[in-house]
């Protein structure tokens, strides 16, 4: 089918109508027409397609930085995980601006601009910051982290197809950095294997993790890898999280620290009170409070994962009062609620930082948090949705939206990270 392309929408996708109803179609942009070929119409309000053939072409299209999900490709053989990969890096942070302020006002009540604002475009236009180096390097060669997959029949190494199960056969890695695609397999055979994971940390050599079908472990993902954010070293396992992009973990890093430090200068900030770190992963986001707070903060990070809470303590041991929790954090915030007394007074003075997983803190986690009452919550997100679904109840129940930034760290992908502080 031919559309006329009229919007994006949440999930790397742009917007169109045929017949009445909306065609969501990958590998467009914008004001763009298309030539269409229809992967599902399972249902009747909406369906879902990719381009075939570019009619009008943006002028912020450019030719696709990874060959194997060009154009020229059929559909179903293009690879996954780089969707925006065919668009100008300026344009895409307005789209994922434009997905930002879309996703607020809907979800949760806040216009960040006006439709009717004659500059909108400029309104959105310096929401999304870059990470430093991108705009020089086109966004390329910035993944430390990388997750491949095996064909359970043929062995063969590479990506998942968009929307797809299909192990994809690739001869580069351009989102990678150059510590991965050194090491990258990708003409071998990985019979018997699931995964492929190549990890490049910033103070080790690049190294792969094999996970065998079957088995929930991967091997060396134990073993114990040096990470640094500007000059401050962290231990993280092999197969724990850390954030891929090279320049991630210092750009939130620095803007947790920069959140609590305003908090501070406004007297809103008790080191002393009992502050948390929640879906703390290694303590990163804890060691940015203690950056801004000083070594005699006291803080509390929570995380489900054992190895994680492990490197956590050792990557806040010079801090007196911090403490690294093994827990899930809707169990952990339930026994904070027995308190009573001081300890809750603490808790009301205190200041919450979470980064929770894609689908947000949800309806327990932050009702459990507006019972509990800190003075701030300090909110990292890796979905703009999920974020304004949690921001329309903490604002419902009393807390102001202060702050918002947004961080481009995945470079031709849909995905960017968000942070919002909300004061009570």
């Amino acid at each position: 089918m031919e559309l006329d392309v009229t919007g994006i929408a949440h999930g790397g996708v742009c917007v169109a109508r045929h017949d009445g109803r909306v065609v969501f179609v990958a590998d467009a942009i914008p004001g763009e027409r298309v030539r269409a070929r229809v992967t599902e119409a399972r249902k009747k309000s909406f369906a879902r397609a990719a381009v075939t053939e570019v009619l009008e072409a943006s002028p912020d299209r450019r030719p696709h930085v990874w060959a194997e999900a060009a154009l020229e490709r059929d559909p179903e053989e293009r690879a996954g995980g780089a969707e925006f990969g065919h668009i100008t890096l300026e344009r895409q942070r307005a789209l994922k601006a434009e997905v930002l302020a879309d996703a607020m006002k809907r979800f949760g009540g806040v216009e960040l601009a006006s439709e009717d604002d004659q500059d909108l475009a400029g309104v959105l236009a310096d929401l999304v910051e870059p990470a430093p180096g991108d705009d020089e390097t086109n966004g390329l060669g910035y993944r430390t982290r990388v997750r491949l997959h095996v064909d359970a029949e043929s062995g063969m190494v590479g990506p998942y197809a968009a929307r797809s199960r299909r192990v994809i056969p690739v001869a580069s890695l351009p989102l990678a950095s150059d510590g991965i695609n050194q090491i990258a397999p990708l003409a071998d055979s990985f019979e018997g294997a699931a995964t492929v994971d190549l990890i490049d940390p910033a103070a080790d050599d690049p190294r792969m993790l094999i996970g065998l079908a079957g088995e929930k472990t991967r091997t060396g993902a134990g073993d114990v890898i040096h990470e640094l954010v500007e000059d401050r070293g962290f231990l993280v396992r092999a197969g724990g999280f850390w954030q891929v992009h090279r320049e991630a973990p210092a750009i939130l890093f620095t803007a947790v620290r920069d959140a609590v430090q305003d908090l501070i200068d406004a007297g809103r900030f008790d080191p002393a009170a009992s502050n948390l770190d929640l879906y703390g992963g290694v303590g990163l986001l804890a060691a940015a409070m203690a950056e801004a707070a000083g070594p005699a903060i006291r803080v509390t990070s929570v995380e489900s994962d054992p190895g994680a809470t492990d490197d956590a303590a050792e990557n806040l041991a010079e801090l007196v009062g911090a403490l690294a929790v093994t827990a899930r954090v809707d169990r952990h915030l339930s026994e904070l609620l027995k308190a009573a007394g001081p300890a809750r007074d603490r808790m009301r003075r205190g200041t919450v930082v979470l980064d929770p997983p894609r689908s947000g803190a949800g309806g327990d986690v932050t009702a459990q948090l507006i019972e509990l009452s800190p003075a701030n919550i300090v909110y990292v997100a890796c979905d703009p949705v999920a974020l304004a679904r949690d921001t329309k109840t903490l604002r419902d129940a009393g807390y102001e939206l202060t702050s918002l930034r947004a961080f481009d760290i995945f470079p031709h992908t849909h995905h960017f990270e968000s942070l919002a502080v909300f004061e009570r």
